[in-house]
């Protein structure tokens, strides 16, 4: 899985990030492998779900590093309620488990990643770089129960896709951001963008764990 691997902020501005888990040795381990990284900013720890709401709305943080499973409130509450009452802010997932019905469950929830504990560090600032340029971030292990064991040979093409357009739901469903996907292809930000709108509009779908079944199923991420 190709993603970038620089902070995507402004300079001088770095990713503000929200630590939510219910054991303290965990968000230990976590801020201390995040306050290596300059761009990154560790703005606040929760222990639950309800304090993490809380303190989305007091800090603003770009993103909500999040446990799944925690006290009072867990972390699929807790994201539905901040995708409704902070939208901006990036919902990333950390889990144990890679249980297929968490995982449909978090991107229901609204959430743009999920990551496992024991990916790496280098893995998990990827994770939370892509996530914060409104991307998507997925772990490897995980990546097969968003679609299901679906092993079948890609299907036609049933929504009239440009070459283009396929590359860039390639691109999209692989979870890179916008300035990245123009790079690679040589074209604009904007016009990346438009890519995007077509596509919502020809697959008819938003949700993350849809657009990489209709990549996968289309052979775009062979």
């Amino acid at each position: 899985m190709t993603m970038q691997t620089s902070t995507p902020q402004a300079a001088g501005k770095p990713v503000r990030i929200l630590l939510a888990d219910d054991h303290e040795l965990v968000r230990d381990g976590i801020r201390a492998r995040l306050e290596k990284v300059p761009e990154l900013k560790v703005v606040g720890e929760a222990t639950n779900g309800r304090e993490a709401l809380a303190l989305a709305m007091e800090l603003h943080p770009d993103v909500l590093l999040m446990d799944v499973s925690m006290p009072v409130m867990n972390g699929l509450e807790a994201a539905t309620q901040i995708r409704k009452s902070r939208p901006h802010v990036a919902v990333l997932i950390l889990s144990v488990y890679d249980n297929p019905e968490y995982v449909r469950g978090v991107v229901q929830a609204g959430a743009r990643g999920y990551i496992l504990k024991d990916i790496s560090a280098s893995e998990m600032i990827t994770a939370i770089n892509s996530v914060a340029s409104g991307g998507y971030y997925f772990s490897a292990a995980v990546g097969p129960t968003l679609v299901g064991a679906n092993t079948s040979a890609p299907v036609e093409d049933p929504y009239g896709l440009t070459e283009r357009e396929r590359q860039v739901l390639a691109a999209i469903a692989r979870g890179q951001p916008n300035k990245e996907v123009a790079k690679e292809l040589g074209i604009s930000v904007r016009t990346v963008e438009s890519h995007r709108l077509n596509l919502r509009e020809k697959v008819g779908t938003k949700n993350a764990a849809q657009l990489y079944k209709v990549a996968q199923d289309l052979g775009l991420l062979e």
